[in-house]
């Protein structure tokens, strides 16, 4: 199951930068390891060369199963993976062709004639006839007929839920389908307008359900943001209007706002800190497309500082001669050119 078995991976990656945090390298080489390898088998055993299916257990070929279908969490580790800065555990083609899958099958502007035609009966109505919303499994290849089993759940299938579309829109944040992440985020606020629904309980699968809580990995993403707190970094790479963006932050010891404008070739980047204090000794930004910046004048509180830069592709390493300290009020500025 391509949902689940993205999670692992997820775990054993996370269990490596754990283990290398620590200095445990057997242990962080042997989650790498197993890793790589479930990675290549995870393409190898469920991508149909469109998606990824779900291959059932023989032993319980009567459970309930999305068999050949198109599930919305089939990509869920990758997702999660992005969102802490871990390493792909999907290789960037397989994804980006799931992820087209998913909004081509799954995403509908009018639930309900898609619940007059699916072969699979029943399923609690979060979304009614007339409202949009990403549906959990469809089968666009067949398999709906095998999908029921005797688990007595096979209508979960027709259900759209809040936590997933959210999981959904902040994946393809990540990876550059800005358009319909916002799309799919847009129709599930709609149906959970005060005109219609409560707007502070995106209802799914139950009542205040804490899975809708994945709303904010799609703010993380939008932001690009990226931070590890012992070792004192932070970074940024806004995915919605690079060029005039403003957003808050939170960090381990603090809060605040980050600010970023683009003019010509020259990109300036402000981290200022609203409450507690925020340590610094690495900046990573994203640099103009088509620049590549080889001067970068750093500010605290506007005095120079001197930083060495370093860039790889459109990544830009700002490295700090020692920890900086900023307190409420306290600004970082960089200007790139």
């Amino acid at each position: 199951m391509a949902w689940i078995s993205s999670l692992y991976l997820a775990a054993l990656r996370a269990g490596q930068a754990m283990a290398t945090e620590v200095g445990d390298a057997t242990f962080a080489e042997r989650c790498g390891r197993i890793a790589k390898r479930g990675s290549e088998e995870l393409v190898k055993q469920l991508f149909n060369g469109e998606y990824f299916i779900h291959k059932p257990d023989p032993k319980h070929a009567d459970a309930t199963n999305s068999n050949d279908g198109c599930h919305i969490d089939q990509l869920m580790g990758q997702a999660w993976a992005l969102q802490v800065g871990l390493p792909r555990i999907v290789p960037a083609g397989q994804t980006a062709s799931a992820l087209e899958a998913i909004w081509k099958y799954n995403f509908t502007p009018d639930v309900g004639p898609f619940r007059e035609k699916s072969r699979l009966k029943g399923g609690r109505w979060y979304a009614m006839a007339g409202e949009g919303g990403v549906v959990m499994t469809t089968f666009p290849h067949g398999g709906a007929d095998r999908a029921a089993g005797k688990g007595g759940f096979g209508y979960y299938f027709n259900e759209v839920w809040t936590g997933q579309e959210h999981q959904l829109a902040a994946h393809m944040l990540w990876e550059g389908l800005a358009d319909k992440a916002l799309i799919i985020t847009r129709v599930l606020h709609d149906r959970h307008h005060a005109a219609r629904r409560n707007p502070y309980n995106e209802v799914e699968c139950s009542d205040h359900y804490a899975r809708a809580m994945s709303s904010y990995g799609s703010f993380i993403a939008a932001c690009g943001y990226e931070y590890h707190g012992p070792q004192g970094h932070i970074g940024f790479a806004p995915r919605l209007g690079p060029e005039s963006f403003r957003a808050a932050f939170t960090a381990a010891e603090g809060w605040g706002v980050f600010k970023q404008q683009r003019e010509g070739r020259v990109q300036h980047d402000a981290i200022q800190v609203k409450w507690g204090t925020l340590r610094l000794r690495t900046l990573a930004f994203e640099a103009i497309e088509g620049l590549k910046p080889n001067n970068a004048v750093v500010q605290l509180n506007q005095e120079k500082v001197h930083a060495a830069l370093k860039v790889e592709g459109r990544r830009v390493l700002v490295s700090l001669p020692a920890d900086a300290i900023l307190s409420p009020g306290q600004t970082v500025e960089i200007i790139l050119s």
